[in-house]
């Protein structure tokens, strides 16, 4: 089985976010950056395929060269090559297109992709690729078996879970619970090592039209202080409840 990981190279949650020209580009100075959580969720089950089933993994992102350190994590982590489109990711049109091309010409049986990103929270990629490719679709997965050419999947829906089957090639969205928080695994020196002899392959991008721009951006208000108010003093939290907070 021919497994297609999509990487996204997004800020660490941690990274204290600015923007340049007018709110209107994300300073990346002093930013860390890290595999998107969605993705390295999918990325570990790809890794069971691999440990279980003898499946062979592939990492892809669409961006520049400042992402490769991420592909090199996910080498290290045991995936089997890279493959970076040599595009800047600007908006989540363009992104399938350029992963379709990658698709089609790997023919690859399961594309594992986050449900989105935590940077843009776009969540449009997964469903765009199954569409441009022509292959099954299953959003907000959180359990994924194969056995054959037929993928048993689990994913949440408002109020349950719902568990589907399908036919490959099948394109999956994925998230927490795909795996377990506590099997996400952390690159050791071996693979470190061995990740620098793997192949990471670059290829120019097909011609595409991005459908989205973003304007500006605004960062959230900043929170207001906080008012104490003793426990003996129950008509006042009603009162400030009631009439300045309007929560009551």
């Amino acid at each position: 089985m021919k497994i297609l990981v999509c990487i996204s190279h997004v800020p660490d949650t941690t990274s204290k976010i600015n923007f340049t020209d007018g709110d209107t580009k994300f300073d990346t100075n002093g930013v860390q950056f890290v595999i998107n959580p969605n993705d390295e969720f999918g990325l570990t089950r790809a890794m069971w395929f691999k440990e279980k089933q003898g499946a062979n993994v592939t990492v892809v992102n669409v961006g520049g060269a400042e992402t490769e350190p991420t592909l090199r994590k996910a080498l290290a982590i045991g995936a089997d090559e890279a493959i970076r489109v040599n595009t800047s990711a600007t908006d989540g049109f363009s992104v399938a297109k350029q992963l379709a091309k990658v698709v089609a010409d790997g023919s690859y049986d399961l594309v594992i992709a986050g449900r989105e990103s935590i940077d843009y929270n776009g969540g449009m990629v997964p469903g765009l690729l199954a569409g441009l490719t022509g292959a099954n679709f299953v959003n907000n997965c959180i359990g994924l078996e194969v056995n054959g050419s037929t993928a048993t999947a689990t994913r949440e829906i408002d109020g349950g879970k719902e568990t589907v089957s399908a036919s490959l090639p099948i394109v999956v969205g994925g998230q927490k619970g795909l795996v377990e928080e506590s099997d996400l695994k952390i690159p050791n020196m071996r693979g470190i090592m061995m990740a620098r002899k793997k192949p990471l392959n670059v290829l120019e991008p097909v011609d595409s039209v991005a459908k989205t721009q973003s304007v500006s951006f605004e960062k959230p208000a900043p929170k207001g202080a906080v008012k104490l108010v003793s426990p003996d003093n129950l008509d006042e939290l009603v009162d400030l409840l009631h009439n300045e907070a309007k929560v009551i």
